[in-house]
């Protein structure tokens, strides 16, 4: 059930069926939920989700132990447990799909046809539905079968090849970037879906993969390869096409100056002991030109103060920067907690915790967390229990065939 008193997000009323699991495609749906959808999220009996096991991290209770990393990507979302393989489920299972505006899955290519679960038959059983289908390499193409974690998306998407310090090893990013933006393009796709629907009446299959999001993700480096046929390298904590732009290092730790133009040049120049207009740094190319140089001019000057006093005098200079900050002085930070991106609930195990909250704010409409991350299978009995109630036509009292515009609910919150 919803908090109490909760206001409706501004997804309220649309109705998230969740057979995705890992990262991307609950990554997706806890947006969604965040946004005040309904979400139920369907775990195989033989564990759940693959992330209930992902650890350490994991936080022991008296009826087992929760993931860290499941907890990260599965708030407002209710876990019911279905082996999608019983016939005996069909009904259930069939009640579900005609009560959903939206479907998520991540199965390999023709997974969901094996289930028959293929975009024929759930066309069929719910004309209105947006289908999500997320992938590692597409829907087709001589790839599109293989597995694909975000490891190796991060690779084969080439962003390991400009990720990391000039003559050194490559490196991945730290946090899942190529699940996270699979999930970001489906959001996308999905609300776009959701709006063609209401002129169209008719609902469609949307899909994205991690490829592609990492494809998406190159922007300026995709076109220095496209337009301009120039291979990127490794560029480090210094921008490649900007100069100064990245960490530099103070008396007592590091800071970011990003000297995004002239003017904050002929501002910035000063400061450590340049002359703006030296004819080896006067331009942004003469400085990419001469980076070495400049570097240690700066990393001289900057080196004599710490990074407070630096980073108060580039403010007052109108000069772009910040701290290298660890996560714990990230969430400590009053900027961040008065920004309500750290979110807390009462967990049914682990009692109150925290989690990153989310990044949007709205006038009207609120984005919470109305439930914590579930247990496995925790509302198994109550969403069964709503479906029970609805009687022997229950199919009718989710979402008929002939209903595609105006959301149902099992129940009210």
């Amino acid at each position: 059930m919803a908090s109490p008193g909760v206001e409706r997000g501004p997804l309220a009323g649309v109705h998230v069926l969740d057979l995705s699991r890992v990262l991307a495609g609950p990554y997706c749906t806890m947006i969604l939920g965040d946004l005040g959808a309904d979400v139920i999220k369907i775990e195989q009996p033989n564990g759940g989700d693959d992330t209930r096991s992902w650890g350490p991290p994991f936080m022991t209770t008296p009826e087992g132990r929760e993931s860290a990393y499941f907890l990260s990507t599965n708030r407002n979302k209710r876990s019911v447990v279905i082996d999608l393989k019983d016939p005996g489920e069909r009904v259930f299972l069939e009640g579900l799909v005609r009560w959903a505006d939206v479907i998520v899955e991540n199965f390999r290519p023709g997974v969901m046809e094996r289930l028959d679960l293929g975009d024929e038959q759930l066309q069929r059983l719910n004309p209105g539905l947006v289908r999500l289908s997320i992938s590692g390499f597409g829907d087709d193409g001589p790839e599109s079968s293989r597995v694909g974690y975000d490891h190796i998306l991060q690779a084969e998407g080439g962003l390991m090849s400009i990720t990391g310090a000039p003559g050194g090893p490559m490196v991945k990013v730290g946090v899942p970037i190529a699940d996270i933006t699979a999930g970001l393009y489906g959001v996308i796709g999905i609300l776009a879906g959701l709006i063609e629907r209401v002129g169209s009446g008719r609902g469609q299959r949307v899909s994205t993969s991690l490829l592609a999001g990492q494809i998406a993700l190159h922007v300026f480096q995709g076109a220095r390869y496209l337009v301009a046929g120039e291979v990127p390298g490794l560029s480090g904590n210094q921008h490649p096409t900007v100069s100064p732009y990245g960490v530099f290092e103070a008396h007592d730790g590091s800071l970011v100056i990003a000297v995004g133009n002239e003017a904050i040049w002929e501002r910035f120049a000063p400061l450590v002991a340049i002359e703006p207009r030296d004819e080896r740094f006067a331009t942004n190319a003469l400085r990419l030109a001469h980076t070495r140089e400049l570097n240690e001019l700066m990393t001289s000057a900057l080196s004599q103060r710490d990074v407070a006093s630096w980073l108060r005098d580039l403010s007052s200079a109108g000069v772009p920067a910040g701290r290298v900050k660890r996560l714990d002085e990230v969430y400590s930070d009053p900027q961040v907690r008065q920004q309500n991106l750290v979110w807390s609930a009462p967990h049914t195990t682990l009692g109150t915790i925290e989690l990153p909250g989310s990044p949007l704010r709205f006038g009207r409409s609120p984005v919470s967390l109305r439930f914590a991350p579930p247990t496995f299978g925790e509302h198994t009995d109550e969403v069964r229990g709503e479906f029970d109630a609805s009687g022997v036509d229950a199919r009718a009292n989710l979402r008929g065939p002939s209903d595609t515009s105006s959301p149902r609910t099992i129940r009210s919150d």
